[in-house]
């Protein structure tokens, strides 16, 4: 893969840590932009709020966002006998066919059938399976049956059902183009106020869209890092979003990604150290020696232990520094994960 380097036979337990669980933000905080701050740089760690980025970002930098929109992608069902069966859809191939991770008793063959709903049920059928995922043929239009059926793809950390706080806060304030099964959760403390602020302020904001996948969830199988299988992802870098990095770059400026997400689509599209526009599928697997040619700044949430997210933090900051910052933020009772708080990490020299 372009730009990976290999230092250091890494293993899982390279990327280990203890979280009480307490420490688990299970509901967003009343306000978007009321989150903490960490911002971790090579002279230290600096404890701030959300809207201190403001003074932390400068005129003509570029903030990269990705706008992917969160489908109501978890379907509730059952088996004609009558067992339960639990759908996430991952991708929409077609407008009746889908990939998906299945939950049942037992693992569905082909030419299973599960139904969802009532009067009359909208029925899926098993068509095949690739790796995790069960390609289903639905018997209605996919989209129409998640907007009637589904629900908010909550992660598996976050304990309670779905509610309409979180179809309204599991999802960023700019999200525009349908396709994601997991928020990008670092845009989720943006609001409209702060967005305007910073546009005001000379910041540029650029949008690219990466569907997030639920491969985001899966746990690492393997002990020896390098022998991991990254999961496939759906992104786009659109011209405007290409033209504002590359003019960026040219000028000095920082680019600044927000989310993992938006950087695994900036370093996808980098061709030559430069930003090329595109849409394709991604697999980049970003672990420490990975050498960045587009992204300067990260605004992140913290990530769960021996996750690929953690892997990529900590190759973009440092291991060193990321052990540290997030010894620091356990101590200091910072919130985790999805609805928890954020970091701001300067690259790694």
């Amino acid at each position: 893969m372009a730009g990976q380097a290999v230092e250091h036979d890494y293993t899982l337990s390279d990327f280990d840590y203890s979280l009480p669980p307490e420490l688990i933000a299970q509901r967003p905080l009343p306000e978007r932009a009321a989150s903490r701050l960490l911002h971790v740089t090579a002279t230290g760690l600096h404890d701030l709020r959300f809207t201190d980025l403001e003074a932390l970002v400068e005129p003509g930098e570029v903030l990269v966002f990705n706008d992917t929109r969160v489908i109501k992608a978890r379907l509730f069902g059952r088996k004609p006998s009558g067992g339960k069966v639990e759908v996430l859809v991952e991708r929409i191939l077609a407008p009746r066919r889908a990939l998906a991770l299945v939950r049942t008793s037992h693992s569905p063959k082909t030419g299973a059938q599960f139904l969802f709903g009532e009067s009359p049920a909208v029925t899926a059928a098993v068509r095949g399976r690739h790796e995790d995922f069960f390609e289903l043929e639905f018997d209605a239009d996919i989209v129409a049956v998640l907007d009637r059926l589904g629900h908010v793809p909550l992660p598996p950390y976050i304990a309670h059902a779905d509610d309409a706080t979180d179809e309204a806060r599991y999802q960023t304030v700019y999200a525009r183009t349908p396709g994601a099964v997991a928020a990008p959760t670092a845009g989720l403390h943006f609001t409209e106020e702060l967005l305007d602020r910073l546009r005001r302020k000379g910041v540029r904001c650029a949008h690219v869209t990466l569907h997030v996948g639920a491969g985001t969830f899966q746990p690492v199988r393997v002990e020896r890092i390098a022998d991991h299988v990254m999961h496939s992802e759906w992104y786009r870098v659109d011209a405007d979003a290409a033209r504002s990095v590359n003019e960026a770059r040219a000028a000095g400026r920082r680019v600044t990604a927000v989310g993992t997400t938006s950087l695994r689509a900036l370093e996808s599209a980098a061709r030559d150290g430069e930003l090329r526009a595109g849409a394709r599928d991604t697999r980049l697997f970003i672990t420490p020696g990975f050498r960045f040619r587009i992204v300067d700044r990260l605004v992140t949430n913290f990530h769960l232990p021996k996750s690929t997210l953690l892997m990529l933090v900590s190759a973009f900051a440092g291991l060193d520094r990321i052990r540290s910052a997030y010894a620091h933020a356990v101590a200091q009772r910072y919130r985790f994960f999805s609805y928890g708080d954020a970091m701001l990490l300067e690259r790694n020299a």
